[in-house]
């Protein structure tokens, strides 16, 4: 029910600590959250960092700040003055322009191995939730990387065509129009990569803290992220679509005593928490829809299954000015929400309820620039992966119509 970084999620739904039924494991969240209130130690964790202000409700109106984030008082600590003075706080593209010492990511950094440092001895669970890379696009590393070393997706200069959805042609638009040249895109990107080795050095710097403390034999670690970027592919910045720039994102998970090795195997996300539960030795919880996935984790090759995508609407649509379409046909678009697929042998079927769907062979077509959905010859394969999402649907309870 939570289809929006600032909504609430549902107390009924559990999170990670709620479902471990264990009052040994010190447990902490640090940096953003994206579901409500910032400021306060949700779900079970028992100690919490924000970086995020008190966001402003999902319907669009102001509400009151609840508290300034840790991460403003820190920077009020240094002598800084509220950039948002209303609020007495900084906005995003102001705190972009601080050094790394006093950059959000170096900020959690240093709080990540305090708590380390100070539960060495406990069993614990940690998030450090990075808002980096990110939008502004910006940061103390901008040149890390010679921009004549950026490359770009090779789709970067194509429009799409009418059997594409039009809400991808939408944001295609409004992104050229707001970028660009293909330099623009290059420029954002060489920004963007600078934003990665940020993070990078900060990872570094907690993984070395687990190492200095002697907890490499008893320590999971897991890398991941909420969503990919696109990067200047198909002329797209951002995510919200279901290209494989956006829907996919970086998976890594250290084990002790584990031997690296990697697996081109499909994973959700969904999978997530019953695969850490597992590697913890806890069982399922009855609310995960997902399955532990801890085979793969310990070397094991389980036979492929499909994965399941969702795009939910927005609940505020963004507005557009645009000649692709009747204002209408626009409003329309950007209500879509979208119900797909990915199976083992690599076919990619996407099915809307308020807009053009689309099938890719991510095998023949990786760069997805051939949309299939609409050729006779594929008419099986269409027919199959749209049986696979409705049973999808009708085993997670979504009512969605595509």
């Amino acid at each position: 029910g939570a289809i929006d970084n600032k909504m609430t999620l549902g107390l009924k739904f559990h999170c990670l600590p709620e479902m471990l039924g264990d009052s040994d494991y010190r447990t902490g969240y640090f940096g953003k959250w994206h579901l409500g209130d910032e400021a306060s130690a949700q779900r079970g964790f028992q100690e919490w960092i924000s970086t995020e202000e008190y966001p402003k409700s999902a319907s669009g109106g102001d509400i009151k700040l609840k508290a300034q984030s840790d991460y403003t008082r820190f920077l009020l600590s240094k002598g800084y003055k509220p950039h948002v003075k209303k609020e007495q706080t900084f906005d995003r593209n102001y705190v972009s322009h601080l050094p790394f010492e006093l950059s959000k990511p170096k900020f959690l950094e240093t709080k990540a191995c305090d708590f380390l440092q100070r539960h060495r001895e406990e069993p614990f669970i940690l998030f450090v939730a990075f808002y980096e890379p990110h939008p502004p696009y910006n940061g103390p590393f901008n040149s890390e990387h010679p921009l004549a070393d950026v490359s770009l997706d090779s789709t970067v200069s194509e429009v799409f065509g009418a059997d594409v959805p039009l809400r991808y042609r939408l944001l295609q638009e409004r992104f050229r129009k707001r970028t660009g040249a293909e330099a623009k895109f290059r420029e954002t990107k060489q920004r963007y990569l600078g934003l990665v080795h940020e993070i990078d050095l900060c990872i570094g710097a907690i993984l070395a803290q687990v190492e200095s403390l002697g907890l490499n034999d008893r320590t999971t670690v897991v890398l991941t992220s909420d969503h990919g970027d696109m990067m200047g592919a198909h002329g797209l910045l951002g995510k919200t679509v279901m290209f494989e720039q956006s829907a996919s994102v970086p998976y890594l998970v250290r084990t002790p005593g584990q031997r690296p090795f990697k697996r081109s195997q499909l994973v959700s996300h969904i999978d997530f928490v019953p695969t850490m539960l597992d590697l913890l030795g806890k069982p399922a919880h009855p609310q995960c829809v997902g399955r532990s996935r801890a085979d793969l984790v310990r070397g094991e090759k389980p036979a492929p299954e499909p994965v399941f995508l969702e795009w939910c609407a927005p609940l505020i649509p963004p507005k557009s000015d645009s000649k692709l379409a009747s204002s209408e046909e626009i409003k329309r678009a950007f209500t879509e929400s979208t119900r797909a697929v990915v199976s083992p042998e690599g076919w990619k079927l996407c099915l809307r309820d308020q807009d053009k769907n689309e099938l890719y062979n991510l095998r023949d077509d990786p760069e997805e620039r051939h949309n299939l959905f609409s050729n006779t010859a594929q008419g099986s394969i269409v027919s199959t992966l749209t049986d696979e999402i409705h049973r999808w649907q009708e085993r997670v309870g979504d009512t969605l119509k595509v």
